[in-house]
């Protein structure tokens, strides 16, 4: 097996919160847009959910949950023509689940986020033969 080729970048970070009743994924989409992000990731995220919108491991259907939510984890890649995000979510009795995050997320009251961008990368989604999925390509800008 070869090893894949390896890139390397100095970054930057962008400090951002969402308030209550905000959808996640429109409200992420038109940061990375206004800011031309090319090749962003989240570094780090804390805040509550009502609603939730997960994609579990190996389905095509997507599950929306309804509740009092605190967010775990949420972490993924953004480009400027998608994204790739998984959350984590715990209710109010600890349990936790998680799945890649699909669009119907709501704050409930509030949502801190640390996105950072590599200043010389960019991120798009293409065709792998292994996966038989789109994934991740990273090239330099």
């Amino acid at each position: 097996m070869t090893m894949p080729h390896l890139h390397s970048s100095a970054a930057r970070f962008y400090a951002l919160r969402l308030l209550p009743g905000q959808e996640v994924f429109s409200q992420l989409h038109a940061f990375v847009q206004q800011h031309q992000l090319y090749a962003a990731w989240i570094a780090g995220c804390t805040g509550s959910l009502t609603d939730v919108a997960l994609r579990y491991a190996g389905q095509d259907a997507t599950t929306l949950l309804t509740g009092t939510f605190e967010v775990i984890s949420l972490n993924g890649t953004l480009e400027l023509t998608g994204e790739h995000l998984h959350l984590c979510i715990s209710d109010p009795q600890g349990a936790m689940l998680g799945g890649h995050m699909m669009p119907g997320c709501t704050v409930r009251t509030t949502l801190e986020l640390v996105i950072g961008e590599l200043d010389t990368l960019a991120f798009s989604r293409q065709p792998c033969a292994l996966s038989g999925y789109d994934e991740l390509h990273i090239s330099t800008r």
